[in-house]
């Protein structure tokens, strides 16, 4: 399964035991109703984050686990996770400089006329 979005957060790894360690990060899917997805990543799988930048637009292929817990009073808890396991980052959102005015600001009258306007080579 695949999560496409931009990545919110990331956050450091983490040591959970001595032969168990993960990290997470945030990705904050395009959909109507944008939806923000905590994935973790596990052991050597972390290093799949050292590239990525909050504010990267990121395609995340993810697994989903889900596991049973009993508590010492014998309550039974269920948990979802998704594990990720692969990214595919484009660079980082650009945002315009203060300068430039965003493209859609622009309008025929901000480009000169040209004398040979048809110069298609077909």
């Amino acid at each position: 399964m695949e999560l496409t979005g931009t990545v919110k957060k990331i956050f450091d790894e983490q040591q959970i035991s001595a032969s168990f360690k993960k990290r997470e990060m945030v990705l904050v899917t395009e959909e109507r109703y944008p939806q923000s997805i905590l994935v973790e990543f596990t052991q050597d799988n972390t290093t799949l984050l050292n590239d990525v930048k909050e504010g990267q637009r990121a395609k995340v292929s993810i697994n989903i686990r889900g596991r049973e817990w009993q508590s010492p009073q014998g309550q039974t808890k269920y948990f979802v996770s998704l594990q990720g396991w692969k990214i595919e980052g484009d660079s980082p959102q650009a945002t315009p400089s203060a300068d430039e005015p965003p493209m859609d600001s622009y309008s025929a009258a901000d480009f000169p006329a040209d004398d040979n306007e048809d110069d298609l080579p077909f």
